[in-house]
């Protein structure tokens, strides 16, 4: 497989490293970055505005212009058109209209590259032997690609993404500095999620907020624990236990009946 991958950033990266692809090209619209993920990968550089054709494109841009990616790029796919965009709507319906006799994948890969492998959400809206090559190739790097729809990943991704990084820079903000000799396990493991937070790229998250506003439903969710009287903290408390409890598969049916410490447990 002839490959372009169009974004050198390190999702653009990574999908090149796992792809299987034979040749690798990268265009961007900084050219050292292209040049420099080129030199990496053992491949070479592409002109972005160029019409050179590849069995396959796969678009690593970001959010906001995925769907004018898709229309640029598309003609330069002779055989395949993947994505790993992270938003699957704009650019799967894109993909429909500008390459409609190609195979076409969409895939979000659920982690930072330098936590590879992991889980891969995966819209296959047009199976073909490339794009089952590509996800064979997924899954040999350790990768489970899983099927969804666009509507059910773009769900998702409000919840596990939006609303997630929202509470977490929230915290981030509210926070006070204390001695470390205070932290708790729970103040602890934030602290972290701030870190690793606010360790990447301030433009990847907002492009997330701006996508799938999640940060909406945690400010009301915020305003009602604050606000609350002691019953309705208590019912509010309860009903975020269930909520988690009916969100998860667990293997030992517990209800959560019992759980409740006097002393605040893991606090």
């Amino acid at each position: 497989m002839d490959l372009l991958v169009v974004g050198a950033g390190a999702v653009g990266r990574w999908f090149a490293g796992v792809a299987g692809a034979d040749r690798v090209a990268f265009a961007d619209v900084d050219d050292a970055a292209a040049r420099a993920a080129a030199d990496r990968a053992g491949g070479r550089t592409a002109a972005l505005d160029g019409d050179e054709s590849f069995d396959a494109v796969c678009l690593a841009v970001p959010m906001p212009v995925a769907s004018g990616a898709v229309a640029r790029h598309a003609p330069r796919a002779e055989r395949a058109l993947l994505d790993v965009v992270g938003a699957m709507t704009p650019p799967v319906a894109a993909g429909r209209d500008h390459a409609p006799d190609r195979e076409r994948l969409s895939l979000h890969p659920l982690f930072a590259p330098e936590n590879a492998p992991g889980n891969v959400a995966a819209v296959h809206d047009a199976p073909g032997p490339l794009t089952d090559d590509v996800r064979a190739a997924l899954d040999e790097s350790g990768n489970r690609v899983f099927d969804t729809t666009p509507a059910e990943h773009d769900e998702a991704m409000r919840t596990v993404q939006a609303a997630a990084h929202a509470a977490v820079l929230a915290y981030g903000l509210a926070r006070e500095s204390v001695r470390d000799e205070f932290a708790t396990p729970v103040s602890r493991g934030l602290d972290d999620l701030v870190a690793t937070v606010t360790g990447n790229s301030p433009r990847v998250y907002r492009d997330v907020q701006q996508t799938f506003d999640g940060a909406s439903a945690v400010a009301e969710a915020a305003r009602r624990v604050a606000t609350a009287d002691d019953e309705a903290f208590e019912r509010l408390y309860r009903s975020a236990r269930r909520a988690r409890q009916a969100g998860r598969e667990t293997e030992s049916g517990d209800d959560g009946a019992g759980t409740d410490r006097a002393d605040g447990g893991g606090r």
